[in-house]
């Protein structure tokens, strides 16, 4: 099978914790591994980390280790029943009393819903499955009606659409298994319930440059201040599951489509995240549905997409993955895959990088596609725009620096290669050369177009381009 572009994210979970499972999704194709913060120990994250670490040494091979943060839980208490079941019209309240609750009250121990409620408002219970419109409320307590009723069960969550609330992206929780994520090493740090620009800041003065800062895509409050977020954060999640709670449902596509492009356009990578063969929980094979779903993250140029109980949990996580990566090499081969990504036509700012890196598309085309695209580049923003512009071709990523090869493994179409230190062209050259023969993306005969930043210890440059044959 070729190499594929769009990557796969795979969560581990009691379904793939063992070193021969996670050795076995390496092999059906898996990039990037997510440690997701909501379930699990410290212990059992190390340990998940030390065995994708090692394996990664043995194969000689690059994958990106992604922390996904638990961020806010907003939940209601529990029934002195454990369920109950609401019926449309009927009066149903939340208050800050912790007695077990019945079919006509609930605690709801979060005050910062309490702050920001107004009359008529919509809250959403079980994902959006309860639907309740607000009649009455004060400081500790909510009366409402049940607009949408059916069973309800202990500790389900709670939505609050439309609204900012004041509540931290990152909770004490979250702080603790951030400074362990970062002590651990990881490559990535995922942002979850961020509603606006000051949580990636805040976030930001955390984490430094030592990870790079993932947000999801999850709070309406978000899409409204997108291209803020996106600017501030390193990558994106299309986090669909609270998206399609709190947004229309038939929105989520279209959103999808505006957050990847907005990533495109900034040279951000993206990953489209939740259900994307959610059947394969169960069954050994998805739903035609699904395989479309998949089809259209990898049409709309995302880097990424992710697996999540999948692989954490399902019975079949090494089919899963399989699929996925069968997926998006059939794609690939499609002849509507190169003209949807030559639609996605950027807007070249006036700069040498850009350039450079639209001079180094028009040159695959010219050449009638190379064997592959090498950059050179210390902190990987040269390979970043060379991504950037969806060129159809492998993109070998030569850095002197193991943090950004793991990084760059979550990039669409980049092959992560640690070499030496190189002082000028007239070094680069032979390197990528050697190394794009190495990694079986290049043969005796074939063109290699390298692209690189001169000075090359100064980060952010990218000025030059130049064609190697190789021998």
């Amino acid at each position: 099978m070729k190499p594929t572009f769009t990557k796969i994210v795979a969560t581990i979970g009691p379904a793939t914790s063992g070193r021969d499972r996670i050795k076995s999704l390496m092999r059906a194709g898996v990039n990037v591994f997510r440690l997701n913060f909501s379930h699990g120990d410290h212990a059992e994250h190390q340990q998940r980390f030390d065995i994708i670490r090692e394996l990664a040494k043995e194969n000689k091979t690059h994958y990106s280790i992604l922390a996904d943060m638990q961020g806010p839980k907003l939940r209601i208490g529990h029934f002195q029943d454990e369920q109950v079941l609401l019926k449309v019209g009927q009066n149903f309240r939340m208050d800050m009393d912790e007695t077990p609750g019945d079919e006509t009250r609930v605690a709801l121990m979060h005050p910062e819903i309490f702050a920001v409620l107004k009359p008529d408002m919509t809250l959403l219970l079980n994902d959006g499955q309860i639907q309740l419109r607000v009649k009455d409320f004060g400081k500790d307590y909510v009366n409402t009606e049940v607009v949408v009723g059916g069973p309800l069960s202990d500790h389900k969550g709670v939505n609050v659409p439309d609204v900012v609330l004041p509540i931290s992206a990152l909770t004490e929780k979250d702080k603790k298994d951030l400074a362990f994520a970062l002590k651990l090493g990881v490559d990535w740090i995922c942002l979850s319930f961020v509603q606006q620009p000051e949580d990636v800041q805040m976030a930001r003065r955390l984490i430094g440059d030592k990870a790079g800062i993932i947000v999801k895509i999850e709070k309406p409050s978000a899409l409204i201040h997108l291209d803020e977020i996106v600017d501030l954060a390193d990558g994106v999640m299309v986090a669909r599951g609270d998206l399609g709670v709190e947004c229309p449902i038939e929105s989520v596509p279209s959103l999808q489509r505006r957050i990847v492009e907005t990533c495109r356009l900034a040279g951000k990578p993206v990953i489209v995240a939740t259900q994307m063969l959610e059947s394969m929980i169960h069954a050994p094979v998805p739903t035609r549905a699904e395989v479309s779903d998949v089809a259209t993250a990898v049409y709309e140029g995302a880097d990424g997409v992710m697996l999540s109980a999948e692989t954490a949990m399902g019975e079949y996580p090494i089919q899963a993955v399989s699929m996925m990566k069968r997926i998006i090499a059939k794609i690939q081969e499609d002849a509507y895959y190169g003209p949807a990504m030559e639609a996605q036509s950027l807007p070249k700012d006036k700069t040498v990088a850009s350039a450079i890196t639209y001079s180094m598309k028009k040159m695959v085309k010219a050449l009638d596609k190379p064997a592959c695209i090498a950059t050179y580049s210390v902190s990987g923003k040269t390979t970043l725009r060379a991504a950037r512009e969806r060129a159809l071709v492998p993109i070998l990523g030569l850095t002197p620096d193991e943090k950004v090869a793991n990084k760059m493994a979550l990039v669409w179409g980049v092959h992560p290669f640690v070499t030496k230190n190189l002082k000028d062209m007239t070094a680069v050259s032979p390197v990528a050369v050697e190394t794009a023969k190495e990694l079986k993306l290049a043969k005796k005969g074939d063109e290699v177009i390298i692209t690189a930043g001169i000075p090359f210890a100064e980060k952010g440059t990218t000025n030059i381009l130049h064609i190697a044959t190789v021998e």
